[in-house]
């Protein structure tokens, strides 16, 4: 059987984008990423912008490959998070959920955007998915839209991935691993 699926928000998770700007987190470092080089919404105004700054943990990349996931990127850089992302993680190119015309659109019934592309996407497999926009009501449409497990963990945007989101993602995989063996 495969592995879970791990999928992945960039902004937020891993890049901790509302810490205070003058003062990086530590053991991160910074990466300055033209706008013009990934993709948002308004790509007219994104070129006359300063560029992204982003907040990476190198030691991230190691962590997460060990957690026994099968990682996807689910984050709005897409396909670009192996271009900017990945290499500073020390991670292989992923795979990424494609959002196609649902990218930033907002439901009229609460669930985030991207809480049915990764149903979808994951199709009855088992997954985790880290990100710090998921609400009660995205919990709710994966356990009534969803066939196996489903874990949302939810990753303070001022602070990003610690070591207890670590272990609660190692314990998921753990348990996931231990049904298919006694089940």
């Amino acid at each position: 059987m495969n592995r879970p699926l791990l999928f992945l928000d960039v902004d937020g998770p891993l890049n901790p984008y509302a810490a205070k700007p003058e003062r990086r987190p530590d053991g991160y470092t910074t990466l300055r990423v033209p706008r013009n080089d990934v993709h948002e919404a308004d790509r007219g105004l994104a070129s006359r912008r300063r560029p992204l700054r982003i907040w990476l943990n190198p030691e991230h990349g190691r962590i997460l490959l060990q957690l026994g996931f099968e990682l996807c990127w689910a984050t709005t850089w897409m396909d670009d998070a192996n271009r900017w992302i990945a290499p500073v993680l020390g991670l292989p190119e992923l795979p990424f959920v494609d959002f196609g015309d649902v990218l930033l659109q907002e439901r009229p019934d609460g669930v985030h955007w991207k809480t049915r592309p990764l149903v979808s996407y994951a199709g009855g497999r088992p997954f985790a998915w880290v990100d710090d926009e998921q609400s009660d009501l995205d919990q709710t449409y994966v356990t009534a839209h969803h066939q196996g497990p489903g874990l949302l963990h939810h990753v303070n945007l001022w602070i990003g991935l610690r070591e207890n989101d670590f272990h609660t993602l190692a314990d998921f995989a753990q348990f996931l691993d231990t049904s298919r063996t006694t089940g």
